[in-house]
């Protein structure tokens, strides 16, 4: 990422729901969107670990081991009880193989070449992506969610999917679900 930022864990759910307002929609939608039940996971931006919180709800056999760059929230998402390691989406990934690869509103601080190379090495060591994130979107009304232009990069959807090599399965407003299986 270009520059380096941080949220409170704290205060992070509430400002998300603040400022997503479709928030737990899109979770319940990327954790709908898991293909199979994942035996094990890998969560890209565990932020507090909501999603994955909301992952071993519905998989509760799964090991998830989550990836952050913050050590404000590795911490917070430690409580959970699952393995989370401090680094960067752009570092190597754990090695695999993983049943699921999931990111939730993490993906859009990369640009789109970082994009595509963190789906090129997803695809590689995974059975499975399921992203969840803001998109650029053309009818400036479906523009809900506020983005800043030196750290967001959200791109159209139909990229996404191309790049992933996955579908598009839920959507609303500037909000998409992206599933692939390899």
């Amino acid at each position: 990422m270009s520059a380096q930022f941080h949220w409170n864990p704290d205060t992070y759910l509430e400002m998300m729901r603040a400022e997503v307002p479709n928030f737990d929609a899109l979770q319940e939608a990327a954790v709908a969107a898991v293909p199979s039940p994942p035996e094990t996971a890998l969560d890209l931006g565990i932020g507090t670990g909501e999603t994955s919180r909301r992952l071993l709800e519905a998989h509760p056999d799964a090991r998830i081991t989550g990836l952050d760059s913050s050590p404000d929230m590795v911490f917070r998402a430690r409580q959970l009880g699952i393995e989370v390691r401090l680094a960067r989406m752009e570092d190597p990934l754990p090695d695999g193989p993983w049943d699921l690869v999931i990111a939730v509103l993490s993906v859009h601080h990369l640009k789109s070449d970082q994009k595509r190379d963190l789906f090129r090495r997803v695809s590689e060591q995974s059975r499975a992506l399921v992203l969840a994130d803001v998109v650029a979107v053309d009818d400036p009304a479906d523009r809900v969610t506020p983005l800043e232009p030196e750290r967001d990069f959200p791109d159209r959807a139909e990229d996404l999917a191309e790049w992933s090599g996955g579908e598009v399965v839920w959507s609303k407003g500037d909000l998409v679900v992206v599933r692939a299986t390899y």
